[in-house]
């Protein structure tokens, strides 16, 4: 039985990292073992990016909500409660867009809060 050389799966295997390694300075594009720890490294970091980036949103969220309904005469936390009874189930993303682009539907949303608590 002929033997069978394992140099094409090789050459896919890098090829593949290397492709992956593309527009990396110097030795990181073009050599294989230098490609291949970098790419390693690059996955692992934008795993990692994509669950900080759900986080880095809702901090953006809440920092919105909260000039806005301290601009209201509420803090955040006390915003939230009043909404929370008042039964206005309102995601944070909804309730950053209202403060951004709606100033006087959140005004209307934060009296209600307010006449809540009271």
């Amino acid at each position: 039985m002929a033997r069978i050389k394992g140099g094409l799966n090789a050459k896919k295997k890098h090829n593949r990292v290397l492709k992956l390694a593309k527009g990396y300075r110097g030795a990181r594009s073009k050599q294989y073992r230098v490609a291949k720890q970098s790419v390693m490294s690059a996955l692992t970091s934008s795993y990692a990016g994509r669950k900080e980036r759900k986080r880095q949103f809702r901090q953006l969220w809440i920092a919105r909500i909260n000039a806005a309904a301290r601009m209201n005469g509420l803090s955040y936390s006390k915003f939230m409660y009043g909404l929370k009874l008042a039964g206005v189930d309102m995601n944070r993303k909804m309730l950053a867009d209202l403060a951004v682009n709606d100033a006087e539907g959140f005004k209307t949303l934060a009296e209600l809060a307010k006449s809540k608590i009271a």
